[in-house]
């Protein structure tokens, strides 16, 4: 419905008429008038209702958009890919540190003297463990 601002409203004397306005009241003489005037943005209307309204993508904005998306993926994949590297030095130097303990033990079990009249390490416990029940 074309109408434009009433000569009272506020909006009237600002120069410009903003691109959305919401208005309260709609007065109908030879020309129809919008007063109790609000200047509102595009956005706020699709956000707020957004079965009634919808905000179309400029070509421009639709290119940035997408390019943007293309940098984001391309960083994105880049920095996933260097931490999987990371991920696989960091596996190898734990694969071969286990493995060097590993060795290191075994070599060590072998290379153990045995003294008699000492004992050993590894040797059993002093106190064994009774079987059998405890108290009553």
């Amino acid at each position: 419905i074309p109408s434009a601002l009433h000569p009272s409203s506020a909006l009237f004397g600002l120069g410009y008429t903003p691109d959305y306005v919401c208005y309260h009241e709609l007065i109908s003489t030879t020309k129809e008038y919008m007063s109790c005037v609000t200047a509102v943005e595009g956005e706020w209307l699709a956000e707020l209702g957004p079965m009634f309204f919808s905000v179309k993508e400029s070509y421009e904005s639709a290119l940035k958009r997408r390019q943007q998306e293309r940098e984001d993926k391309a960083r994105m994949d880049t920095e996933m890919q260097k931490k999987e590297e990371e991920e696989e030095v960091r596996r190898e130097l734990e694969k071969k540190a286990l493995e060097k303990r590993s060795s290191s033990a075994s070599s060590s079990r072998r290379s153990a003297v045995a003294t008699p009249g000492r004992a050993a390490s590894r040797s059993t416990p002093k106190f064994m463990r009774k079987k059998g029940r405890i108290g009553f």
